[in-house]
């Protein structure tokens, strides 16, 4: 890290104990910036990257609910309104156990830039609940999302902040949460959440953009060396949206995905995964990969507990969870021949295996970059809610591969610019805070 840069680092330490994923967050930012302040020492005399490590708002609320037995239950909800320079806040809620303030911290910090990427009008912001959907009735998730909207809708607007979807929340709780807020504003302000249902103000192609824009990345990447997707062995770990619609494009562009996983272990299927029986268990029966792999029969094998990234293969998707990839993992996959990485989860490799995949060359496309297709859609969702209109699959689908060839066009040129050619880590932090910091010191000092 540039030594102007560590007291910066050393303050978001001391100011944020206990918040291990945010301070990895920021310090994978940090380390990139170094070039960027010695070209332009306004960003320093504004102390623009303090600013930015400092959301502009904190929101924590309690949610309390009542189960199906009648027992109240208490919760935890998060919004961290982090960087508003380039537009309303926007970024997704998060459902999971897991969820605290250093994981918001984390998520919110990486849509800044994520968004900036995408050179649409959005800032950045994340939140959620350590709320678990899992195993809960329906009428459990919608008595939940109604109380966390009783008190989160005072912070929302079109104008003011947008949140969508995200692990633990999908087009069935953003329809509870849009109903509270509909019900307690006594407005249809269909802009205020993204990833609605179709029949109600939702943008085709939004379910399909995370992992979609995930391989429109990777095919990005892979074209800059003279390759492509077709005929690969791909992974992609997970087997929830993001998963689901990575297989189906990796599948249209001519690639086999050969495994995908959940918490509980790993389905590897060599002759390729079957996407229709993968999206009947997990979307509409919300079942498990076991369940999957049983009905699949001889061509899948169940791994209890085990690891993808030990099966080989040419492309790696992740797709579940943050630093779900280690060193050892990098270090299997480039063992093995992996030529490429493109992440579809948020901060999925942990720094020593992104150390590793830099260090052998080959292709990684960093989640604030490969994975920025949803929030993208989910601007443009934004954008047929003002006007009132709707677009066709095919139209928001080629807007999508427009947005994210972009992206990495804008990444590649920036990491040659700055003396890394091919380091898409480099030209994702240096071109999203460059474009963060430029409108933060054209505002002043707010």
């Amino acid at each position: 890290m540039d030594e102007k840069l560590e007291p910066i680092f050393d303050e978001v330490l001391r100011r944020n104990p206990g918040e291990p994923e945010f301070h990895q967050a920021v310090r994978e930012v940090l380390l990139s910036l170094g070039p960027v302040v010695a070209k332009h020492p306004e960003f320093a005399e504004r102390k623009i990257i303090e600013r930015i490590c400092e959301p502009e708002r904190q929101i924590i609320f309690r949610v309390p609910w009542i189960d199906d037995t009648g027992q109240v239950r208490i919760n935890r909800g998060f919004r961290v309104e982090f960087n508003s320079a380039l537009g309303p806040y926007k970024g997704g809620l998060r459902f999971h156990p897991s969820v605290n303030l250093g994981i918001v911290k984390f998520l919110g910090f990486e849509q800044i830039f994520k968004n900036a990427l995408t050179e649409l009008p959005i800032g950045g912001a994340k939140g959620g609940s350590d709320f678990d959907p899992k195993g809960r009735s329906r009428d459990e998730v919608m008595r939940f999302c109604q109380s966390f909207m009783t008190e989160l809708y005072r912070h929302l607007g079109e104008y003011t902040d947008v949140p969508a979807g995200d692990i633990g929340v999908g087009t069935r709780e953003i329809g509870y949460l849009f109903g509270q807020y509909k019900r307690i504003t006594n407005r249809y302000e269909s802009g205020v959440l993204t990833g609605k249902g179709i029949e109600w103000g939702g943008a085709l192609v939004r379910t399909e953009a995370t992992g979609y824009g995930a391989v429109f990345f990777l095919r990005e990447m892979l074209k800059a060396r003279g390759d492509d997707i077709a005929d690969r062995t791909c992974l992609v770990s997970g087997s929830g949206n993001v998963a689901l619609y990575a297989i189906e494009k990796i599948h249209q562009l001519g690639g086999r995905v050969v495994a995908c996983s959940d918490s509980a272990g790993v389905v590897h299927d060599p002759k390729g995964i079957d996407l229709e029986l993968l999206k009947q268990v997990k979307e509409v029966e919300r079942g498990r990969i076991a369940d999957y792999a049983g009905r699949r029969g001889h061509d899948a094998t169940y791994l209890a507990g085990g690891n993808i990234w030990d099966i080989p293969c040419d492309v790696a998707l992740p797709c579940a969870t943050q630093n779900e990839l280690t060193g050892r993992d990098a270090a299997t996959l480039v063992g093995n021949g992996c030529i490429a990485v493109s992440e579809g989860a948020n901060m999925p490799t942990t720094p020593e295996g992104v150390d590793v995949l830099l260090d052998a060359g080959i292709a990684y496309g960093p989640g604030k970059a490969a994975n920025a297709g949803g929030v993208a859609t989910s601007a443009l969702e934004m954008q047929q809610n003002a006007s009132r209109d709707r677009w066709s699959f095919e139209a928001t689908e080629a807007r999508l591969a427009e947005i994210m060839t972009h992206i990495h066009d804008l990444c590649f040129a920036t990491a040659e610019e700055y003396g890394a050619p091919g380091n898409y880590v480099t030209g994702a932090n240096i071109a999203g805070f460059q474009r963060v910091a430029h409108a933060m010191v054209a505002l002043g000092l707010v």
